[in-house]
């Protein structure tokens, strides 16, 4: 996990140091780069079923695993561009979905 951060921090740094624009506009930008690598997830699938008639299978699953996790770096990548502790932070959320999880699991 410490690896993922060390990387994740890494590209926040370096993705910063390109722009001279308020934090608001960063990190707009950086969502539309997450929006723009879930685009990329649901072409993925399109391809990897063969949906789209002109392109036939243009993917694979394996192709649809990469553009996921595209879209995993980018959110963590737009989680520590925002400041603070990012790690702190999505850590206290996973926590927080993992009991709430547990609690809809037991009121069934």
């Amino acid at each position: 996990m410490e690896e993922i951060w060390n990387v994740v921090n890494s590209l926040a740094t370096k993705l910063d140091s390109h722009y001279d624009r308020s934090d608001e506009q960063r990190w707009a930008v950086q969502a539309l780069k997450l929006q723009e690598e879930a685009g990329e997830v649901a072409e993925a699938v399109i391809g990897a079923l063969g949906a789209n008639p002109r392109k036939g299978h243009s993917h694979d699953w394996d192709d649809v695993r990469k553009e996921t996790c595209d879209v995993a770096l980018s959110a963590l990548v737009m989680l520590a561009r925002m400041g603070g502790d990012p790690r702190r932070f999505f850590e206290e959320h996973l926590r927080s979905v993992a009991t709430r999880d547990t609690k809809d699991v037991t009121r069934t």
